[in-house]
């Protein structure tokens, strides 16, 4: 299931989901913020895109995808444990779920939190996405049906919260336009600043944060209340200009680390697939020769890593199990950050079909296996080289791995 939210909305995509009680992710993009005719104040930016795990149309989590621990850090404020993350190591769990997702649970396999408090973060963050998912008016979304997210912390049936929060978007709308969203960061003008002592009492404990820098939405997990309740605390004082807004904050599309400071950096490719001998060679071919190579076996798993990496080029299988290659690449195209990207698909030896299909799905070249390290690389040069005239001559790791590999043998790509 996929499609535009400007057709259907969030909320009856969830109810779907639960009516038919399916298990799966969903993933949901939002279009770059604008003005509106019917909007007279600017479209405050959001996170741009987000994940939600379902279990028989129940969800167990949802996030966005920049895989940061700020979220999960400030609901650890108001215990006191915001410096716990610091000595947290999630490994064991992240590679299968979301980052922040993996450091909860170490934290309570570690008895750092209870599990109470673990539940109520928990609740307190899936609430924080429908509010971001329940406001979106135009977006894309797609559901793919997976296995479930475990180990599962607790599962949260989605009609009740959801008509919860869209209780909440339609209070917010009183704050209009003083207020747009959680994400703007208040600040105290110059004047009330210094009159600070003639505050009312219901304001004085936000003024450490009311500084500019820190969100609505971050105080709100720091005091354990809604987004809502909050800003009609500081509503009055908006109104009045004691308390204003710079402007929205928003969640970066791209981790910090792949900010246009960092456009020297190496080609970065990733590599899809789901045969294990495949990523390794390739992986090593491209290390091998000067580039930045990252493979992926499983394509969920890949969609939401992409998002992080932002690689200069995707190579990815086209037959892998959960997700094939063209729907990969089709959800991919749809997002604003890979709409450029080089896309070169993995098709089998004489698979005219699958090269037609992959580019129906948006593909930008295909290469058929089985091919060589010579090969791998003309292709990589093509589109993202780096122009190095000197190559090592690494055929011998993709012979050993077609080696180990009955079906690349016949030329067949893996199924």
């Amino acid at each position: 299931m996929q499609g535009q939210l400007s057709e259907i909305d969030i909320r009856s995509i969830l109810q779907l989901i639960e009516l038919g009680q399916r298990t799966g992710e969903l993933y949901v993009e939002a279009y770059p913020s604008h003005t509106t005719s019917d909007r007279p104040y600017p479209t405050v930016a959001l996170p741009q895109a987000w994940l939600v795990f379902l279990l028989n149309g129940q969800i167990v989590y949802a996030g966005t995808t920049t895989g940061q621990l700020g979220r999960l850090r400030d609901h650890l404020h108001r215990y006191g444990l915001e410096t716990a993350l610091d000595t947290t190591n999630a490994s064991s769990i992240e590679p299968f779920n979301s980052p922040e997702y993996g450091h909860l649970w170490e934290l309570l396999e570690r008895h750092t939190l209870t599990p109470e408090q673990g539940r109520t973060i928990l609740h307190n963050m899936v609430c924080e996405t429908l509010f971001d998912l329940l406001s979106l008016h135009q977006g894309t979304f797609i559901f793919k049906l997976s296995s479930a997210l475990s180990p599962q912390l607790k599962r949260f049936q989605s009609g009740p919260l959801v008509a919860s929060i869209t209780q909440q978007i339609q209070e917010w709308k009183q704050f209009y336009p003083h207020i747009q969203s959680p994400h703007q960061c208040p600040f105290v003008s110059e004047q009330a600043a210094l009159e600070a002592d003639s505050l009312a009492a219901d304001i004085k404990p936000l003024m450490q944060w009311i500084d500019g820098k820190t969100s609505i939405q971050q105080m709100a997990r720091y005091l354990d209340c809604t987004v809502v309740a909050l800003a009609k605390r500081i509503y009055p004082y908006t109104r009045q200009g004691i308390i204003q807004f710079p402007h929205a904050a928003t969640l970066p599309s791209k981790p910090p680390e792949l900010e246009p400071w960092d456009e020297a950096r190496v080609p970065r490719v990733v590599c899809i697939d789901d045969g294990v001998a495949i990523r390794e060679a390739v992986e090593h071919i491209l290390v091998e020769q000067g580039y930045e190579a990252t493979s992926i076996g499983n394509p969920l798993r890949a969609l939401s890593l992409l998002f992080q990496l932002q690689p200069d080029l995707i190579l990815c299988d086209i037959a892998m199990p959960e997700l094939e290659g063209y729907e990969l690449c089709a959800m991919l195209r749809q997002a604003s950050d890979f709409r450029q990207t080089p896309i070169v698909m993995l098709t089998g030896k004489d698979g005219f079909i699958d090269r037609v299909k992959a580019r129906m799905a948006g593909a930008t070249d295909y290469l058929t296996k089985p091919f060589g390290a010579t090969e791998l690389l003309t292709l990589v040069e093509k589109y993202v080289g780096l122009g190095n005239p000197q190559r090592a001559e690494p055929d011998q790791l993709l012979s050993d791995a077609i080696q180990g590999d009955p079906e690349l043998e016949t030329g067949v790509s893996p199924m």
